[in-house]
């Protein structure tokens, strides 16, 4: 379906807004939550958003099990989506990760 004017009026105000920030803040600092292609087609390919985001973090799995105070392997279960997790322990793992816990809760 085509988009409608007032559709692209608004892609081209949020891309003018993106491009302000990014030379308001630099462009490192502001692109440092961009995904890659890589990274992005993980995630679509049903990925744990934790695994993704922790690597693009440069974090180990251990580092961040003690980072949210839970044992390796738990944090290796809630990866692998053997485990749910407790909220505490999700709101600990967006926290350390600088994402908004939406992103990295699973979608089933």
């Amino acid at each position: 379906m085509p988009k409608t004017q007032s559709e692209d009026a608004d892609d081209l105000a949020a891309v003018r807004a993106q491009r302000a920030h990014e030379a308001e803040v630099g462009y490192e600092v502001a692109t440092v939550d961009y995904l890659t292609v890589e990274e992005a087609e993980r995630l679509l390919g049903g990925e744990s958003a934790v695994r993704v985001w922790r690597e693009k973090r440069g974090m180990t799995q251990r580092a961040l099990a003690a980072a949210v105070d839970a044992p390796p392997g738990y944090l290796s279960e809630i990866e692998s989506g053997k485990k749910v997790g407790s909220l505490t322990v999700w709101r600990g793992i967006a926290r350390e990760l600088h994402v908004p816990l939406e992103d990295v809760l699973p979608e089933d």
